[in-house]
């Protein structure tokens, strides 16, 4: 029998509903989850982008705002979500696309959270290595364990964690910002507005856009315990500003970094950077911005627990339980630090292609969810018919599929990668515009297709099935 003090100190939820009984926490808490959420190395990284194709640091760093500006939107809408449903991100897929249809994006998502890790367990790994010579190996299965850990614990550590991580980095970022705006020299060219240069503009600027956009795959995991009435405005922009602060001052200092140093990786650029303008600087900012890696790494286990069960409930219902997320953030954990250990010397940049396919795969389903949440239905859902493998929403959703298939074909010509440059792409110099048609398209096919939809029954429906599910109801 567990402890009482385990009771309080473990998260019993998963991908169940959280009663308005057990809701808590403040509105304001979202922030410092996106802010330090995108402030690490991976976000750094990001900045890069434009400057590695031949891009200058004032038209690269416009791009990151804009960019950071555009994703965000997107992510924050989503955040809006769990308040007012109590349930994690991608479960609330099933109206879209049905109870066994939502397996497509659930599949897809797990994915991305596992190779996102791998890629930050690589990233951690060389760093500590540049930083100390420790052994990279060893150092992936440290870093995942430590990061699972806190994954175990669950929601209210998590945000804990992210609070106390975002002051630190905040110090962090000003002493640096401050440093390069009073010490810095800039080499010739690096603020000249004539030196504009389409391809990498726009390719800093969708890289910016499509990795904001990532986080929308499980951003109302982590405010879905938030009393129901904090209301939409209120946790739209605290997640908002988290995120876009966060995201675009970081990838900032990466896209300074390699206007620096163009030849040198990530974590070395970021070092010399640092060291150049504060002697000594460049290794406590390379250790906060592990810190920020490694709760984003929690962050991924998370949500990949919580997707893996809602894959398993799909297949066959059942009740989620404190074990079953115990051990999916062990195969989760397993699966990352496997891919990680099995990487060879140009994994990161292979791998980075392959995440460029699966923000490709995300873009129509964000539009899609978002589409659905507030402008079909409007907010009105059954939480226990999203749990009912023969309920209301059906087994497949043709709406959903349908909008999601046009949406990511239309795509497909503008893709634009080491895998594959689609025809638009090519005649653009290489420039990738996907995510700008694969959105709108998504968006208008699916309110094409709900046309049929008898939205009034619909939400009867809804409302009945839910009599008693919570006594403030």
């Amino acid at each position: 029998m567990e402890s009482n003090f385990g009771e309080r100190l473990i998260e019993k939820r998963s991908i169940d509903y959280v009663p308005i009984a057990e809701r808590h926490g403040k509105v304001w808490h979202l922030w410092p989850v996106w802010f330090s959420g995108d402030a690490h190395l991976a976000t750094v990284a990001t900045g890069v982008v434009g400057v590695a194709l031949g891009g200058n640091l004032i038209w690269m760093g416009i791009a990151v705002v804009l960019g950071s500006a555009f994703g965000t939107f997107f992510m924050a809408f989503h955040s809006t979500q769990g308040p007012q449903l109590g349930l994690p991100q991608m479960i609330q897929s099933r109206p879209q696309f049905g109870y066994v249809g939502a397996l497509l994006v659930w599949g897809v998502a797990l994915l991305a959270y596992i190779g996102f890790n791998a890629f930050n367990q690589i990233l951690a790994a060389q760093t500590m290595h540049h930083l100390y010579g420790a052994e990279p190996r060893a150092t992936m299965v440290v870093f995942a364990l430590l990061a699972v850990s806190l994954a175990v614990i669950g929601y209210d550590l998590i945000h804990l964690a992210q609070r106390w991580i975002a002051y630190v980095l905040i110090a962090a970022l000003l002493v640096f910002t401050v440093a390069v705006l009073t010490k810095l020299h800039l080499p010739a060219g690096q603020l000249d507005l004539k030196d504009f240069r389409g391809v990498p503009f726009l390719a800093q600027f969708f890289a910016a856009a499509s990795y904001q956009i990532a986080w929308s795959i499980y951003v109302s995991d982590y405010s879905r315990y938030l009393p129901r009435d904090v209301g939409v405005s209120a946790s739209f922009w605290w997640t908002y500003l988290g995120g876009f602060i966060g995201g675009a001052w970081t990838m900032l200092v990466g896209t300074l970094a390699a206007a620096l140093y163009p030849t040198l990786e990530v974590a070395t650029a970021l070092r010399t950077a640092a060291d150049s303008v504060l002697p000594g600087f460049g290794k406590p900012l390379l250790l906060c911005s592990l810190l920020g890696l490694l709760t984003i790494t929690s962050l991924n286990f998370y949500g990949a627990s919580l997707t893996l069960l809602s894959v398993m409930d799909s297949l066959k219902p059942s009740r989620p339980t404190l074990a079953k997320r115990v051990v999916t953030l062990a195969v989760s954990m397993v699966a990352a630090i496997g891919i990680a250990l099995a990487s060879s010397d140009d994994f990161v940049a292979k791998f980075g292609e392959f995440l460029a396919v699966l923000l490709y795969l995300f873009t129509p389903w964000t539009a899609i969810n978002l589409v659905d949440f507030y402008l079909v239905r409007k907010g009105h859902y059954s939480v226990r018919e999203i749990f009912n493998p023969h309920g209301m929403y059906g087994r497949w959703n043709w709406r959903g599929l349908l909008a999601y298939g046009v949406g990511f074909v239309v795509m497909i010509p503008f893709f634009s990668t080491g895998l594959y440059t689609g025809p638009v792409a090519a005649a653009l110099g290489g420039a990738d515009i996907a995510m700008l048609v694969g959105l709108p398209v998504s968006a208008l096919v699916y309110i094409w297709a709900c046309r049929s939809l008898d939205l009034d029954a619909d939400r009867r429906r809804a409302f009945a099935a839910d009599v008693g599910l919570d006594p403030a109801r």
